[in-house]
């Protein structure tokens, strides 16, 4: 069944009128007509089976019959990833969203070769990811920020586990090995690597742990992707 995510708060027996996009795709696109049921889901009601009511030219009515599944929170992991080219940082947000990450935030590194995004762009992506996966909530997605400044208004309860290409670390199912189920992010950096002076900065965290991902030089998306799949494997998806 198609789902849908949207902002609005849900309520049984609500009528919803959809966006533009949304009412395009649904009657436009997937051919769904009066009496068709979906699926929507906001991040915070639980996600709800709606039929539609009117579709028209100026757009789609659902109206919500009951509700499917409760809101349930997702693994407390979040993304932090250099900014790469815009292909890719799409490609990031976009598995990342499947993969279960609650956050993504985008970091400027001393190698950092961009240093722009297109966060509404990358939201957009995050939601469809989120409606294909079955996801009961949507990622955000935050601007770049410098390294330096993330740690500085670093959470005290979050654990980060940084891949870092170069030194002894060990590969990261190693390296979770016993690590408690507590908050975590996932640190990526640029394709050029950290600097020497960011690699003992973060290496002198009380909260940081070194892990490897194997000895090939990835790139970000790849090891984005396998960094999520790893810890997910050793922490579980606490869903």
């Amino acid at each position: 069944m198609i789902r849908l995510f949207v902002p609005a708060d849900l309520t049984q027996g609500q009528a919803l009128a959809l966006d533009t996009g949304h009412s395009r795709y649904l009657t436009a696109v997937m051919r769904r007509e009066v009496g068709d049921e979906v699926l929507v889901f906001n991040g915070r009601d639980g996600e709800w089976r709606a039929a539609i009511e009117v579709s028209g030219k100026r757009g789609a009515i659902l109206r919500l019959i009951a509700l499917e599944r409760a809101q349930a929170p997702g693994p407390d992991v979040e993304l932090l990833v250099a900014v790469v080219k815009r292909t890719r940082v799409e490609t990031i947000v976009e598995k990342a969203a499947e993969l279960g990450a609650r956050r993504v935030r985008l970091v400027i590194t001393e190698r950092t070769n961009a240093e722009r995004a297109r966060i509404d762009r990358l939201q957009i992506i995050a939601a469809e990811a989120a409606e294909q996966t079955g996801r009961m909530d949507v990622p955000e997605i935050f601007e770049p920020v410098k390294l330096g400044k993330l740690i500085a208004a670093w959470e005290a309860a979050r654990r980060l586990l940084f891949c870092d290409e170069a030194g002894d670390a060990k590969p990261i199912l190693a390296a979770l090995d016993g690590a408690p189920p507590t908050p975590w992010a996932i640190l990526i950096g640029p394709e050029g690597g950290f600097s020497p002076t960011e690699r003992d900065t973060l290496r002198s965290l009380p909260y940081a742990i070194p892990a490897t991902l194997g000895p090939r030089i990835l790139r970000a998306d790849t090891a984005a992707i396998s960094a999520l799949t790893l810890w997910q494997a050793a922490q579980g998806d606490w869903t």
